[in-house]
């Protein structure tokens, strides 16, 4: 009889072990479940905020194209050794070009946004020429600018190699002291990651240069 009392009162000790086991995982998972929706609602915030900021060019540096520094270029005078490197570029069919632009972003609203991805298409003349992306993480700090560079590469053989020498020179000719050319132009697709999945804007934004800015 007293064993029996026993393995009763044993029993009656593990079931509470176990019902307490349950009660504390389930405070666990509400925890994390709450957690996790805090942090997922903090993201979607910063997606909202992200939408609501503006863009635009500030200036373009480390311009190179076929190994020509474009800076260095001015009035329009290609010195020997580049129209060389612009030669040699287009009979190996290869005319790579690299810049930065420097995106300013501005943000109005009262809270940070974050930007963790941004796709570009590099627009020629009026025509898309080229797309990528940049996966890299920035902060938007609330009611600031912040500029924001992107790598932007590309090449541009397919686009001269039928009219040669002179239109090549004439493209890195367009080239302003800021790095811009009317004849380039670019369109940018923030995104942010949000529960691990990339969400982007809707629609890509022409970054364009706000009249008056000269840096």
């Amino acid at each position: 009889m007293q064993d029996k009392r026993m393995n009763n009162k044993n029993h009656n000790i593990m079931k509470k072990r176990i019902i307490n086991v349950f009660v504390i995982a389930a405070a666990c998972l509400s925890l994390s479940a709450c957690t996790m929706l805090q942090g997922l609602g903090s993201q979607l915030s910063g997606l909202a905020n992200l939408a609501n900021c503006e863009y635009s060019l500030k200036n373009v540096s480390n311009l190179n194209i076929a190994g020509v520094n474009v800076k260095d270029i001015t009035n329009g005078n290609i010195g020997a050794t580049d129209v060389l490197k612009l030669s040699t570029a287009l009979l190996s069919k290869q005319v790579p070009m690299a810049m930065n632009v420097n995106i300013d972003v501005k943000n109005p609203t009262t809270q940070n946004a974050a930007l963790t991805a941004m796709d570009w298409i590099l627009d020629i003349d009026g025509s898309q020429f080229a797309q990528g992306n940049s996966a890299k993480n920035y902060t938007i700090t609330k009611q600031q600018t912040t500029t924001v560079p992107l790598g932007v590469n590309t090449d541009l053989y397919s686009m001269f190699s039928k009219d040669g020498l002179n239109s090549l020179k004439n493209f890195v000719n367009s080239f302003k002291s800021d790095g811009t050319s009317s004849k380039v132009g670019l369109r940018i697709k923030p995104s942010l990651n949000v529960g691990g999945v990339q969400v982007p804007m809707p629609n890509y934004i022409k970054v364009e240069k706000k009249t008056g800015n000269k840096s």
